[in-house]
């Protein structure tokens, strides 16, 4: 893998280019807005390509970062042109099994899954176990999306509660972070303020058991003094649902 092209350039694709950037790969992509096109290409330092035929023609593993609904079209126009490259799809719902009837059999293909905190080089991304990359490949590719958030692979039957998980799990934490600012704001703390101290909360949170790779309940534990105030709020939080709210926010993804 010497050269990436991306067809798409929505903020997905643009935090994959940040990313990448900083490991000197070269880029190229094409996207119908020229202009705006043109100018991601200076922020990002890709080649802007005026078609799709040129951006395949340039790069030896292709990124689909367009709509889901525009794929089956582009490749219709461009099946050929994949021909011996590696393709790595990032539109949701595009798994292994969907392109494999609509590309020629050289095509090595590989689904991943991106979540929007990729966006500041904080993401997870889910990686079908399904795919025809070559090894070394694989691990390339892998590599490069491991600059910009953590990877892991996922057998086929998991990549949807995967993606509920990692995907829809950005929207319940900022849930969980508006509310709490609020409660801040309650007592009289500025909103701006309010957002930045329970982010800050979060993020150091998480960090500490990715750190340690401790049991979350430990963690909670050691903030929790006999009859201090966070056993109260736990408590609260216990009595109100809080576990219970979360897995079914989960399950309502899930049909069940």
């Amino acid at each position: 893998m010497e050269k990436i092209g991306f067809i798409g350039m929505g903020n997905m694709a643009q935090a994959l280019c940040s990313g990448f950037a900083k490991s000197k790969i070269e880029m190229a992509a094409f996207a119908p807005n020229q202009e705006k096109l043109a100018a991601n290409a200076q922020k990002f330092g890709f080649v802007p390509c005026k078609s799709l035929d040129k951006v395949c023609d340039f790069a030896d593993t292709i990124i689909m970062a367009c709509k889901p609904y525009q794929i089956e079209e582009v490749l219709e126009k461009i099946r050929d042109k994949l021909s011996a490259k590696a393709l790595v799809s990032i539109a949701l719902g595009w798994n292994f099994a969907k392109y494999v009837p609509l590309l020629n059999s050289s095509t090595r293909i590989q689904f991943v899954m991106p979540n929007t905190p990729a966006m500041v080089g904080e993401g997870v991304f889910l990686f079908e176990k399904s795919n025809s990359l070559k090894e070394d490949e694989r691990k390339e590719i892998w590599k490069l999306f491991a600059t910009i958030g953590l990877v892991e692979e996922l057998s086929d039957n998991l990549m949807g509660i995967g993606g509920a998980v990692s995907g829809c799990g950005p929207a319940f934490v900022d849930l969980f972070i508006e509310a709490y600012a609020d409660a801040a704001v309650k007592y009289g703390i500025q909103r701006a303020t309010a957002y930045r101290l329970v982010s800050q909360t979060v993020r150091g949170t998480a960090k500490l058991q990715l750190a340690t790779g401790e049991h979350p309940g430990v963690l909670k534990d050691n903030v929790c003094s006999p009859g201090g105030s966070t056993i109260r709020g736990v408590t609260k939080l216990e009595e109100c649902g809080l576990r219970n709210a979360c897995i079914k926010s989960i399950d309502a993804i899930m049909g069940k």
